[in-house]
This record gives C-alpha cells, structure tokens and sequence, in this order.
C-alpha cells in the first residue's frame, strides 16, 4: 500500500538526525560518492603518521572506518548531540574526543603531523595550520557552492546562484594561514529522493540546505513535491563536493 503525505513526513519528523550517518535513508535516497574516496584517502596518510587530528568529526564516522589508527588520534565535535554520539563510537576505539570550538582549537602549535575535517561548517585553517607540525597534512573534504540547489528551490523557492566558490575560497584560506595547496578537485555528485519522508530527513539534518527549514512552514511545497515524486518516481538534485590537500613547509 502507498503511504501517505502525512504518514511520510510524520515519521520523518521524529527520526533520529544526530551523527552523521545516513543509514535511515536506505532504500529510500541514493548519493554518488565523491570519485577520490575521502576515506581511503585519509587511511593511506594515516599510515605514516604519529598523531591525528580530526576536526568537526560529526558522529566520528570517517575515523571509525580506518583501519590501525596513530597512536595519538584525537577528535573535536562542538554540537552536544554528535559529541554524545562521537563518544560512544570512538571511545572503544582509543580515540579521545574534545569537546571544543573549531575556531580555537585546544591544542598546542605543531602537535599533529595529519589533520582531517570532512563538511566542516568552516574549517578554521589558521588553527589548523597552527596545530600541524612542519611537513604535516591537512586533508579536508568539503560542501561546495549551491550544493542540492534544485532541492533547495523546490521547497524555499527560486534564489541566485553563488557568485563565488567554496572550493576556491577554502584554497585561498589555506594558502593565507601559510599552507601550501597540492590538490583540489571538485565533483557534482547526483542524488535521487524517493520519498518525500527522505527529502524531510535530508533537510532535518543538512540544516544548511534550507536554512529556516520547518514542516509546518514549507508545508505546501512539500506537498507538491510529494506528487512530483509519486509522478516520476523520483527527484534529482546534485551534491557539490569539493576535495583539498595541502601541507604545512618544512
């Protein structure tokens, strides 16, 4: 039996959205991985260093998944339900977790040799810069400019598009906090939404796709969102992805 509008966005409503974790979406939402692989990237770097640094870790999914960690691997999480969430899947792991601000990091200067942060808010690269040791990596993936711009206009509305790009924004800050950029790419990937409860869960948790989003006021383009994709089955929307690597002069 179909389910309904209410009974999709009801249960979406009352999900889960902590971590960063997207399991709930199975079989409901679908999202090309970026083409380099960020978590085997941050395992082969991993392999030469003594000390990591995880900034923004979300739910510590990227560190839970490599394999023979430094022996010093620590973690930042400012927002209380990752961090309660970081911990439990960490701690097990021997990796500290810090409750922090990311734009003062609690760290001493040039304490880790391999710094990682994937969808920071905004990665802080004089800090990061600052706690790297000479020679050391920073490897960050980041949400690049008008990242799910179609999903964005069919709930809010039409909105122009970015003038300016992250990817090239976050290269210029690298470089600023004396970094030296050696890799930067950037792919769009496409995602499909299923069900109108995915397009809810989705919005819940990347705030920053709709930033004043609410079921109650968005209702209406739900609504009509919800017939596009009983209609054609699904919708498409694409994920702005973009890769950095840089590292500190020796």
């Amino acid at each position: 039996m179909t389910r309904s509008f209410d009974e999709l966005i009801s249960e979406a409503a009352t999900a889960d959205v902590t971590g960063w974790g997207f399991a709930w979406l199975t079989g409901r939402a679908t999202e090309q991985r970026a083409p380099w692989g960020y978590t085997r990237l941050v395992a082969e770097r991993a392999v030469g260093a003594t000390a990591l640094l995880d900034v923004e870790t979300g739910g510590g999914e990227v560190l839970a998944g490599i394999p023979g960690l430094p022996a010093r691997t620590v973690a930042t999480e400012y927002w209380p339900p990752n961090l309660a969430v970081a911990r439990r899947t960490l701690h097990p792991l021997g990796v500290e977790v810090v409750d922090g601000d990311p734009q003062q990091l609690p760290f001493e200067d040039e304490t880790f040799d391999l710094v990682i942060s994937r969808h920071p808010v905004a990665l802080p690269w004089g800090e990061a810069a600052r706690v790297l040791r000479p020679g050391g990596t920073l490897l960050s993936q980041g949400i690049g400019s008008d990242s799910m711009l179609e999903l964005a206009e069919a709930v809010a509305g039409p909105r122009p598009p970015s003038t300016t790009s992250r990817a090239e924004g976050n290269a210029e800050a690298a470089r600023a906090a004396g970094l030296t950029v050696t890799d930067l790419r950037t792919a769009a990937l496409r995602a499909e939404f299923f069900d109108i409860g995915a397009v809810v869960y989705f919005l819940r948790k990347v705030v920053w796709t709709v930033p004043d989003f609410s079921i109650e006021t968005h209702r209406a383009p739900l609504a009509e969102l919800h017939q596009r994709i009983r209609t054609e089955g699904s919708f498409v929307a694409h994920a702005q992805r973009f890769l950095i690597e840089a590292h500190k002069p020796v």
